[in-house]
């Protein structure tokens, strides 16, 4: 263990240059970001594991860890614990997701020193007492109800589970209605020894605090954490099912739809432009085709969107939209349709400059508030990227041409094949 706090210098560049890369006395690294305009410090954190980690007879546990984390720490039970943060103003989270377990925590400057102490109770010292893991899998369980008939939920469960059978990415990340009431602290301890370690954890840190003083934080709140997880394997897992459609019967006047099929994976070449033609398809704004095939020109959706999700051991590009029951085909025949013909001749030069140009200008929307920067140097980190990755982003955008876009939608949209899930009555699928 060093005794002093190291810090690397700051690369070039208008966004990479705020951002130190510092490591404690005691070895924790951390991206760290001072601002002094607001008096605020915000704190994002994420250990490699999450709901990939459950036992496959359990999903839901790293849900239920996340969901524990902050209901009594040390000498707090769960009602004092949370008394003491209301009466600093200190907010303490944690949520699991399939690859990560991510926590933050965001106070004003003046009680980062109490609200540090809490967060090393939260990460070092959590209680996981019995009253709060019952009410906590109550909480699960009714959440899990609700989600019986909701569309959305059906249907992306549906999804899932045909297109990584048998691998954790197919189990939800909240867990089973049926399996939940099993959940024991012994599998929550369990998970937490495994997962909680300092050799997979990525932190950022946003606000008015400085390297010297955050080093000694770090060191206070990760500090004791076993230095090595424990992780359970998990395989690379390729996208099926593509071709193939699942229709879930739920008696509702609208049909909900997820597609997709095999997605480009985040360290390939040809990631950034699948980015762009994802854009092209399906972004999200009005110049999007199937915002415009779908909703503008006929009207068949409110909201249609497409996705690459770039997870850990597997890539996926996927999308969805409801429309009424009678709608349900004409709707995917446009889906399929618009994908086909990016598959087959690529965008436009017009449609690539748009794209590009909306990609590059919302970007900085990630970094107008310390939580969402935070958050955002943390996913960096997670994904693998050095710091220099906030600069070179938008010129990768910028540097797609129309020969990458084509070469990438080929790839991508391939013969234009699909999952389909569905759930509701549609008619004519």
């Amino acid at each position: 263990m060093t005794d002093t706090l190291k810090t690397e210098p700051k690369p070039a560049g208008a966004r990479a240059a705020r951002v130190q890369q510092i490591v404690s006395p005691g070895g924790i690294a951390a991206w760290l970001v001072e601002d002094y305009t607001v008096p605020l410090v915000a704190v994002e954190f994420a250990f490699h594991g999450g709901a990939a980690q459950d036992p496959s007879a359990a999903p839901g546990v790293a849900t239920l860890l996340a969901g524990l984390l902050d209901e009594g720490a040390g000498p707090y039970d769960s009602e004092a614990f949370h008394r003491v943060l209301e009466e600093h103003a200190i907010e303490i989270g944690f949520s699991a997701e399939r690859d990560l377990l991510v926590g933050r925590m965001q106070t004003l400057a003046r009680n980062k020193a109490k609200a540090f102490e809490l967060l090393a109770l939260a990460v070092a010292e959590a209680r996981l007492d019995l009253e709060p893991l019952e009410r906590v899998k109550s909480q699960i369980a009714a959440g899990l109800k609700r989600e019986i008939n909701d569309p959305d939920s059906v249907a992306s469960r549906a999804f899932r589970r045909i297109a990584y059978a048998g691998h954790p990415y197919s189990a939800p990340v909240r867990g089973d209605l049926a399996t939940i009431g099993s959940l024991s602290r012994t599998h929550v301890v369990d998970l937490r020894a495994a997962n909680l370690a300092r050799d997979n954890l990525k932190i950022a840190v946003v606000g008015a605090i400085d390297a010297q003083a955050l080093g000694t934080y770090l060191d206070d709140v990760f500090g004791r954490l076993p230095e090595n997880a424990a992780l359970l394997p998990v395989p690379d897992v390729a996208f099926a099912g593509a071709g193939t459609q699942e229709i879930v019967d739920i008696d509702l006047p609208q049909s909900t739809i997820r597609f997709g099929r095999q997605g480009i994976a985040r360290d390939d070449k040809d990631f950034i432009p699948a980015t762009v033609v994802n854009h092209v398809l399906g972004g999200g704004v009005f110049s999007a085709r199937l915002f415009r095939e779908v909703r503008e020109k006929r009207g068949l959706a409110y909201s249609v969107y497409s996705q690459l999700s770039a997870q850990d051991h597997a890539a996926m590009l996927f999308g969805g939209t409801s429309t009424k029951n009678e709608r349900a085909a004409e709707s995917l025949q446009v889906i399929q349709g618009e994908i086909r013909s990016l598959a087959e001749a690529g965008p436009s030069a017009e449609e690539l400059d748009k794209a590009k140009k909306y990609l590059v200008g919302s970007y900085a929307l990630r970094f107008d508030s310390s939580t969402k920067i935070a958050a955002h140097l943390v996913r960096l980190q997670a994904e693998g990227h050095g710091v220099d990755y906030l600069d070179a982003r938008n010129g990768l955008i910028e540097a797609v041409t129309l020969e990458d876009a084509k070469r990438a939608a080929k790839r991508l949209f391939g013969d234009g094949s699909l999952l389909v899930a569905v759930a509701g009555r549609p008619v004519g699928l």
